[in-house]
């Protein structure tokens, strides 16, 4: 396996990180706040207008006593609102009915996905197969609506001016009560079945000894246009996917499921999940299909093999000729959650690095090549809105701040995968990123734009917004904007061109 070949930019400084200053970052934040940002180093970008959308677990803790993963902790909704200049901040958590429920009583009533138990032990928990929709893990303004996503159920819909929870979406009926929507979906940026126009995909996966896909596809007005499924035989484990005009791409992690510990109350469903080194990644190719409601129409799915690995984010694919490209974030393992392990005392140096990688299908042969783009450790990949299924050039992504081995992100990385060359800013020491979302500017260049990321700064224990121009991020931001607080690590989020303020501009 070759790396691409290219400059290297080294951080300003070799630094390590502060454990008990990453600590920090999973603070709850039970406050919501609504306010104008008027601590601002540097020059907001005047034609910078519209909504940064940002989703990610606000309450580590209920009522003190704390969740055993970030994972399970409930949604916070956080809206930036540019406009003339001017930047606007507010949060609300997802009024979900277990929040409401906890809320209420001050104690942990649901088990979590990922570990968080009931008190009592395994006899308080045994037998209860109930979700708790946390609406955690990404927001997306779409047909005109805000939805709050959590991949194993229904989502909520939200008031995008005052963040107000309207109460859960079935998408017109699209969705039964408990129904699954993934919170990840990709917008194809000009569907030929769709007039050329952009529609969002998105998914929903039934687990199994054999595993149904089910792909939806909507226009602008959030209507449904395409709805097609497949059975894919084994389990699947999936959050993320990738699309090209012609196929959904999904990334089958080779890992078994036993549900007898999760049963009897010894452990979360997400605990009993094992990873399988000796198995394969099937990577599977669902033809996208103009697939009428409840009809399955067209080839069925393909199937690759490659060595094993994990996969939970993709940076993008694209067709050329008869090669199929996926560029993904990949980790040699899963790492296991143990019901005595606690997260804020992660050894990062123990665990293998998420690191950039190319997969090369070739549709006529099924061989499938694979090469390491990018070793330093990196995640939550973002590109130019208009390149997504289609080839692109640069790459942004949360990074470390060393080149090597495995850390916490605290560095924004490009990556041109023409030149090689690599750009990066870091925020350490003691800065830790979020995810990186790429605002394009009109008319631009596939790299001309900004990029728009949370950082927490735990020299003062508040967050900031790291505005950095996306041609030149050695430069550092152009602006950051200081919250008057700290915003937990988040997960996902999404920028809309529309203002939303709910009040009045100030004068």
């Amino acid at each position: 396996m070759q790396t691409l070949t290219g400059k290297q930019i080294a951080p300003h400084a070799k630094q390590s990180y502060n454990r008990e200053d990453w600590q920090r970052g999973y603070n709850s934040l039970k406050e919501e706040f609504d306010y104008w940002i008027e601590d601002v180093d540097g020059k907001i970008p005047s034609d910078l207008c519209g909504t940064l959308f940002r989703n990610g677990p606000g309450l580590l803790d209920i009522n003190g006593e704390r969740l055993h993963h970030p994972f399970d902790g409930d949604g916070m909704i956080c809206a930036i609102s540019f406009k003339n200049g001017r930047v606007h901040f507010r949060n609300r958590f997802v009024r979900t009915e277990g929040y409401c429920q906890e809320q209420k009583v001050g104690c942990i009533l649901y088990r979590g996905v990922f570990g968080t138990q009931k008190p009592g032990g395994w006899l308080a928990n045994a037998f209860d197969f109930r979700l708790k929709n946390i609406a955690n893990t990404h927001v997306i303004y779409w047909g005109g609506k805000l939805l709050a996503l959590w991949e194993a159920a229904e989502p909520h819909r939200l008031d995008p001016s005052t963040l107000d929870t309207l109460g859960l979406d079935y998408l017109d009926g699209l969705l039964k009560p408990g129904e699954a929507f993934a919170a990840h979906p990709r917008i194809d940026p000009g569907c030929d079945r769709n007039g050329g126009q952009p529609c969002l995909v998105n998914f929903s996966i039934k687990p199994g000894l054999s595993s149904k896909f089910t792909i939806y596809e909507f226009n602008l007005l959030g209507k449904l246009v395409h709805q097609y499924s497949q059975v894919v035989p084994g389990f699947a484990f999936i959050h993320d996917f990738v699309i090209t005009p012609r196929y959904c791409i999904f990334f089958q992690n080779p890992v078994s499921f036993n549900p007898l510990p999760y049963a009897l109350g010894f452990r979360s469903a997400g605990q009993c999940i094992t990873f399988q080194p000796d198995q394969p990644t099937r990577i599977v190719l669902i033809p996208r299909q103009a697939g009428i409601k409840g009809r399955q129409l067209g080839e069925p799915a393909k199937i690759f093999e490659v060595t094993s690995g994990f996969v939970f984010h993709h940076v993008n694919a694209f067709e050329q000729g008869n090669q199929l490209i996926i560029d993904s974030i990949c980790y040699a393992s899963l790492p296991s959650v143990e019901p005595d392990a606690d997260y804020r005392q992660t050894d990062f140096e123990a665990l293998s690095p998420g690191q950039f990688w190319r997969f090369q299908l070739n549709l006529e042969t099924g061989k499938v090549q694979r090469q390491l783009v990018e070793s330093r450790c990196c995640e939550f990949p973002s590109v130019h809105p208009s390149k997504v299924g289609r080839p692109y050039r640069y790459a942004y992504l949360a990074a470390a701040h060393a080149p090597q081995g495995n850390a916490p992100n605290q560095a924004i990385l490009k990556v041109d995968l023409e030149s090689g060359d690599r750009q990066l800013w870091s925020a350490a020491p003691r800065g830790y990123v979020g995810e990186p979302v790429f605002v394009p500017r009109s008319n631009g260049a596939e790299e001309e734009g900004w990029l728009l990321t949370l950082v927490f700064d735990a020299s003062c224990d508040r967050s900031y917004l790291a505005i950095l121009d996306a041609c030149d991020l050695n430069q550092g931001p152009i602006a950051r904007l200081y919250l008057k607080h700290h915003v937990p690590y988040g997960l996902h989020g999404s920028f809309t061109s529309q203002c939303f303020v709910g009040n009045q501009m100030p004068g």
